[in-house]
């Protein structure tokens, strides 16, 4: 059985825990990966330690080559990287393509690191008195990142870090280990030294042994909320600086004046798109009004009947199977929950089945509508391709729905009038809010980062934000007096000879 290894300095010791990999689109084990603890990071960071003081000395400018060389290496493997993505975690070819994409374009504003470092510079700040301020790296980075995205997340954290002068150590999920151990490949094929960017694998013992060492200074988290409240207390009671970032509830609100025919058209994507496994898909659309959720539930029946559910190299698919047979489980759970508490179950996904292939981890597309505020099914995360209809009666209703849910992660308004957008936009409590933009990523040069149970620190990740994350400013206050040396105010230049 293939064996996915640690990717680190030196050789990986042998394991005594191991964690299956499947191929969610035909249910078998397709893989294994060693699970380490303390004394494989302890590995890692001694390796780390002797590789990044001389890679935080090389100028910006040759590192921005590094990770040039990284993005073109990326780009020519993108094919293998997709494919090989997709068979561990279930998403369809097209939609980890979509995947690595969206992590390049993180490398690709890495590649201005020499620009983005540039400090502040104010002559004449008092009396013969110049202040200017520097960024450098802190060390060692850490991350730990989910199974849902296991390209984008790993390079939207490692680009920034290296790029910025720290070496990285990364856990990614034991679920789907492989493309990041062929990312770290790729790096040192780039021309990184050995030991900037390593791999280890694990679950709870090695995610504690990175929040207790006393060797990473920064750790860097996307998971679910309650493991990201767990990430940031433990890490910042080590005097570690954590970004944590949890689940999500995304509201998507249309208003009577929205195309509906671009809202259902939407939704399909926002709401199913890799089988709902994504902290910004869009599980709960909000119609203002009654006449408004009628119109959109008549459209949207039809649309979601339509959806094709395929194995993950089925390129007319529009989504595939869920992760693994406990996450299968887990979301069925969840329709039996919405239904006992008094939730319209419109589209039934439970129970689906792919013919040729039966034990795959598939969960149909459902729609669930007359859901309400209290209910556990709306309150928590379902993390699967259910879309529920919550109906607010009015802008008001519409606007505190998103706002008083503990979630704030991204968000969504429909319409065609500037007033009510403005509006929403400005008084909605979450972090990242789209108009007529179901999925409201920001793009590589601003940042990502959602609120309340969505978010744990202060600063967001990549771009200008992730750059302060990874780096620690110093200023600096000089004066130098007139005169040389002698007591002298005379203004003297030195000369040779």
């Amino acid at each position: 059985m293939r064996q996915v290894d640690h990717f680190i300095a030196g050789d990986s010791p042998a394991a005594n825990r191991k964690h299956k990999i499947w191929n969610p689109s035909t249910g078998e084990v397709q893989a294994e990966v060693p699970l380490g603890g303390a004394a494989l990071l302890d590995q890692a960071v001694t390796a780390a330690k002797k590789v990044q003081p001389e890679w935080a000395a090389t100028n910006p400018q040759r590192r921005a080559r590094v990770m040039f060389k990284f993005k073109e290496l990326v780009e020519a493997h993108k094919q293998e990287l997709a494919e090989l993505l997709a068979s561990e975690h279930g998403k369809v070819v097209e939609d980890a393509h979509g995947d690595v994409q969206r992590g390049l374009e993180v490398i690709e504003y890495a590649c201005g690191i020499p620009q983005a470092l540039k400090g502040e510079y104010t002559q004449g700040a008092g009396p013969g008195i110049d202040v200017y301020s520097m960024r450098q790296p802190l060390g060692i980075g850490a991350g730990i990142t989910p199974f849902n995205f296991p390209a984008m997340i790993p390079m939207w954290m490692f680009g920034m870090a290296i790029a910025a002068g720290n070496a990285f150590i990364l856990k990614p999920s034991e679920r789907d280990p492989s493309v990041p151990v062929r990312l770290a490949e790729l790096f040192l094929e780039a021309g990184a030294p050995e030991g900037l960017l390593q791999v280890v694998h694990g679950d709870k013992e090695m995610v504690d042994a990175i929040l207790d060492h006393p060797d990473i200074p920064a750790i860097s988290f996307v998971g679910s909320s309650d493991i990201a409240q767990y990430i940031y207390s433990r890490g910042t009671a080590n005097a570690k600086r954590v970004q944590a970032f949890g689940g999500a509830k995304n509201h998507g609100i249309v208003m009577p004046d929205a195309d509906l025919d671009q809202v259902v058209g939407d939704l399909a994507g926002a709401a199913f798109g890799s089988a709902g496994e994504r902290c910004m898909a869009l599980p709960v659309v909000v119609p203002v009004g009654e006449d408004t959720a009628e119109r959109l539930r008549e459209k949207l029946i039809p649309a979601i009947n339509a959806l094709r559910v395929g194995v993950s190299t089925d390129a007319e698919a529009h989504y595939g199977p869920v992760v693994t047979p406990e996450h299968k489980a887990r979301v069925e759970q969840w329709i039996d929950t919405a239904e006992k508490e008094g939730a319209e179950v419109v589209i039934d996904g439970r129970g689906f089945t792919l013919q040729g292939h039966e034990n795959g981890f598939f969960v149909g597309p459902t729609l669930l509508d007359r859901v309400t505020p209290d209910m556990e099914s709306y309150k928590e995360e379902i993390f699967g391709p259910v879309l529920q209809i919550v109906r607010a009666k009015d802008f008001e209703e519409a606007v505190r729905l998103p706002s008083e849910h503990q979630y704030g992660n991204g968000v969504a308004i429909f319409t065609r009038n500037g007033h009510a957008a403005r509006e929403f936009a400005s008084r909605v409590n979450v972090g990242m809010v789209g108009i007529n933009v179901p999925i409201p990523v920001p793009v590589s040069y601003h940042s990502f980062g959602g609120w309340k149970r969505s978010g744990f620190g202060d600063i967001d990740q990549y771009g200008m934000e992730g750059l302060k994350f990874w780096t620690k400013a110093k200023k600096v206050t000089q004066r130098w007096p007139d005169g040389g040396g002698d007591g002298s105010n005379a203004f003297v230049i030195p000369t040779m000879g």
